[in-house]
């Protein structure tokens, strides 16, 4: 196979259709049918809405992302497809499209890692070589601290969630200030008027390595708005976001400290928030750290990203997935592949 495959990718884990076709490490296409309107009424992901919504924007995605990329399905080399973690209904519906595909057309399946993904998409950037690094993985419900030597045959976890992850804690934040859904974005935007140091919430397990636990901070930010009802919320937004970005950079740059690597991946979807992208450009260049963050419109969930990772994963040598895999909910960060 060409040492610059080809490759579709499928995301469906939670509420974005997205379809990703890359050619080696450079980005084709990237289309992304989101449903989270349809959502944000009911304060959260509804597993049923986002299944339905996969299953009729599914069609329409991949004739436009093919259409984008200027390609054909006979032209592909490889069809990669999220297993998981994510929302079993949702999963299906991808994996089953992928399946179809691929058996159709008489093409590999690489069932991939749906977190290691947002790793992957790093690879995207052909301006940079593919180098040993620390990983910061921070989504809506994974926060993890990752050794990247080989991102398609396997990585190290350093350390990870316990309870809540910082996506988690910006939802739930944000639902106790009566913001909009998706809480993220929602505080991101608040913050940006009030004063990050003007309340000291509390750092979460700092005296751990590598382990990430918000629930205390959420419990910290709930009981000061109780306690202070006239409290500026702009302030509240600031100090709370700067308590998780603190936590997430220390334990980043102390991973990169302690293994020697010299270069920072930071991915996910909390990796859009402008006060953690802003920090952690200031703290890496104080310490020579390397930082490589996905362009905004990689950070979220994308099929540029799962296309990213089954092209590295052909390109190694790994082989395919066995037709008929399943998907599941949850699955260890250093399964990059399913067998």
């Amino acid at each position: 196979m060409s040492s610059q495959p080809l490759v579709l990718g499928i995301e469906t884990s939670c509420d974005e259709t997205s379809v990703g076709i890359v050619r080696g490490r450079t980005l084709l296409a990237n289309v992304i049918s989101s449903s989270v309107e349809e959502h944000a009424r009911f304060g959260g992901v509804v597993p049923e809405i986002a299944s339905r919504a996969h299953l009729e924007a599914m069609p329409n995605v991949i004739a436009q992302a093919l259409e984008a990329a200027q390609v054909s399905l006979r032209d592909l080399d490889a069809i990669g497809v999220t297993a998981g973690p994510g929302l079993i209904g949702a999963l299906l519906v991808g994996t089953s499209a992928a399946h179809g595909l691929a058996l159709a057309l008489d093409k590999p399946l690489y069932g991939v890692n749906h977190l290691s993904s947002h790793i992957a998409v790093d690879a995207l950037d052909e301006s940079k070589p593919l180098t040993p690094a620390i990983g910061l993985l921070v989504s809506g419900g994974h926060s993890s601290i990752i050794e990247v030597q080989d991102m398609a045959r396997g990585v190290r976890v350093l350390g990870g969630t316990i309870d809540d992850a910082a996506g988690e804690a910006f939802d739930k934040i944000a639902r106790i200030l009566e913001l909009d859904f998706p809480g993220g974005p929602a505080i991101d935007r608040l913050a940006r008027d009030g004063d990050p140091n003007s309340i000291n919430f509390p750092r979460g397990l700092a005296d751990s390595e590598y382990d990430f636990s918000f629930s205390g901070l959420k419990t910290a930010v709930s009981r000061y708005l109780q306690q202070t009802p006239q409290a500026h919320r702009a302030d509240v937004a600031a100090s709370f976001q700067e308590a998780i970005v603190d936590v997430l950079l220390t334990k980043a740059l102390k991973a990169c400290a302690e293994t020697g690597l010299e270069t920072l991946i930071i991915a996910g979807g909390v990796a859009a928030n402008s006060r953690l992208r802003t920090e952690a450009l200031a703290r890496t260049q104080a310490a020579k750290i390397e930082l490589r963050t996905p362009p905004i419109g990689l950070c979220t969930d994308n099929g540029a990203m799962v296309a990213a990772l089954t092209s590295l994963a052909v390109s190694a040598g790994v082989a395919p997935s066995t037709v008929g895999f399943s998907t599941l909910s949850t699955v260890p960060l250093d399964q990059p592949v399913w067998l």
